[in-house]
């Protein structure tokens, strides 16, 4: 069983079915978490939402602990090191946040309220199941010095650009900085 969850949970070689529906409906699920933070106000629908995406993101963290040691390879250790690794660091900050909402009458708890900002690291969890994200980060590894070259040529650009605005418009903007913004 634990073969068969993992199989599904991480990414097959072999294209397995299961293992690419349950990417689809993570990436769904992921999309939909993101909604209730587009609005300053709260619904029931919102917070409905939130709370089942949350148990959802719940599930798929104890799955991917459960199965730990199938993903690192180092057998009992396996899952002590889980926790630490860079995607279930962010699977728990997507999930830390809401126990405030669930369990809000803690005082204790209410410090988890700071982290209500770390929802937004529900986005990152995308890097798990793009594949189109996967191929931009495997291209920003291998053309990093490319890449550098033409950040810094329009970084520049923006700069001269700000410079120019500012000395041509000088009552539009209160600083150059306003002017680059």
């Amino acid at each position: 069983m634990k073969n068969k969850i993992y199989e599904i949970i991480e990414k097959s070689e072999n294209g397995n079915r299961l293992s690419s529906l349950y990417d689809i409906l993570m990436l769904i699920i992921i999309v939909c978490s993101l909604i209730p933070l587009a609005f300053k106000i709260s619904t029931p629908l919102l917070d409905l939402v939130d709370k089942v995406t949350v148990a959802i993101f719940i599930i798929d963290y104890v799955l991917r602990e459960f199965t730990a040691d199938l993903k690192l390879r180092k057998g009992a250790v396996s899952y002590l090191l889980y926790p630490f690794t860079p995607m279930a660091i962010i699977d728990l900050l997507c999930i830390l946040p809401s126990f405030s909402i669930l369990a809000s009458g803690f005082k204790i708890l209410k410090i988890v309220r700071l982290f209500r900002t770390f929802r937004v690291f529900r986005s990152f969890k995308l890097l798990r199941y793009s594949k189109s994200i996967t191929i931009i980060l495997n291209v920003i590894r291998s053309q990093s010095s490319a890449l550098l070259t033409v950040c810094g040529l329009a970084c520049g650009y923006v700069l001269i650009s700000a410079l120019i605005v500012f000395n041509v418009e000088p009552d539009t903007f209160k600083s150059f900085f306003d002017a680059i913004y």
